[in-house]
């Protein structure tokens, strides 16, 4: 079985996350949504909400779950997962100088693969802290979001 990890935050969730999410299905049997937590950090949502929004909107889609990551390293969670890639969506050429040290580092301690995934030109732009700072500033992010995250942001 082939099976992928694909990691993130997701602070919130958007349709850049989704679009990727969604490719990674045709590639693998198994996708699993790893959902982290760095407590250096200042999230918006708490990692049950994350995981609860991130379920209701992939819930038409097969071969995905969608876990808390934990504490320690992806690459161990990957093993432990029984994953051999990780899936990471690419928006620029920073993203990819970004990760490339890490996808380096995550094959050099388990042997785990990255696999790229140029986001979709119309979600390139985006990101959960973007989002994040428009919303709390008032601005309309509902064409960005799926339902489940918008009903939770009017909430907050």
């Amino acid at each position: 079985m082939r099976r992928a990890v694909c990691p993130g935050s997701f602070d919130p969730l958007h349709h850049g996350h989704v679009e990727v999410i969604a490719r990674a299905t045709n590639l693998f049997d198994d996708v699993i949504v790893a959902v982290s937590t760095n407590y250096a950090k200042k999230y918006r949502f708490d990692v049950d909400t994350r995981i609860e929004m991130i379920r209701e909107t992939v819930s038409s889609l097969q071969g995905i779950s969608v876990v808390p990551m934990g504490e320690g390293l992806l690459a161990e969670f990957c093993r432990k997962a029984g994953a051999n890639a990780i899936i990471k969506g690419l928006r620029n050429t920073a993203d990819l100088e970004y990760e490339m040290p890490m996808a380096a580092m995550n094959r050099h301690l388990t042997g785990v693969e990255t696999v790229f995934l140029p986001t979709d030109s119309r979600y390139a732009h985006l990101s959960s802290t973007l989002i994040k700072e428009v919303s709390q500033l008032g601005g309309d992010v509902s064409e960005f979001v799926p339902r489940a995250v918008m009903r939770r942001l009017n909430e907050s």
